[in-house]
């Protein structure tokens, strides 16, 4: 491995970086702590870092990873309308995990999307990584529907997607978004930790 072409790449980067992309980093992270915490704020500073990367992965050729952003931003607004109901008692939807039925359903829907957009990106677009792009938002489309129904295993979903997307978006040039996906990868890590907790604790009450 290359170490000085890395953080050459790195330095450069970071001195073509924009505002817009610092922005959408900032408003990523931030999302993604608070959905450690479990809280609803997620969802509208998801919405805005999301805006910010529809239009990023439009300019650097992401379509799929454009094209997930698009599906955060209306299921944000799903996720925000399911965590805020609240039952008879005036409880919150609680974090639970997946039974048998939810984990085939999510397993057949990364594999058909993952096929469906690796053929459309291939045949469709200029795209250089097209199954790379593929991988990561299917992975991500399974880890945001989860998320929205606060299912523990969206967390996984989310660590595959963070662990491939670091050297996809380097390779791509947008090299804080790449560091971004670095820190996602860490804070993903303790949202499994802290919402498996919340789950047994649940699961007691």
């Amino acid at each position: 491995m290359d170490w000085h072409w890395m953080t050459e790449s790195f330095a450069l980067g970071l001195q073509q970086m924009s505002w817009l992309e610092a922005l959408g980093v900032l408003m990523g992270v931030a999302s993604v702590f608070f959905a450690t915490r479990e809280n609803i704020l997620v969802f509208p500073t998801g919405i805005v870092s999301n805006i910010i990367f529809i239009y990023l992965c439009f300019v650097v050729g992401l379509y799929g990873d454009m094209g997930i952003n698009a599906y955060y931003f209306f299921m944000s607004i799903y996720g925000w309308y399911f965590w805020s109901r609240t039952d008879d008692k005036g409880e919150v939807t609680r974090v639970t995990w997946l039974n048998g039925r939810g984990i085939m359903v999510s397993a057949v829907l990364f594999l058909l999307f993952f096929g469906l957009l690796a053929f459309s990106l291939v045949e469709l677009t200029d795209s250089t990584v097209p199954y790379w792009d593929a991988f990561t938002t299917a992975s991500a489309f399974v880890g945001m529907y989860l998320m929205a129904q606060k299912k523990v295993e969206n967390w996984i979903a989310w660590i595959v997607t963070d662990l491939v997307s670091i050297p996809l978006y380097f390779h791509k040039g947008l090299v804080l978004t790449s560091l971004q996906f670095l820190l996602f990868t860490i804070l993903a890590v303790i949202g499994l930790m802290a919402w498996i907790k919340s789950a047994k604790k649940h699961a007691i009450d």
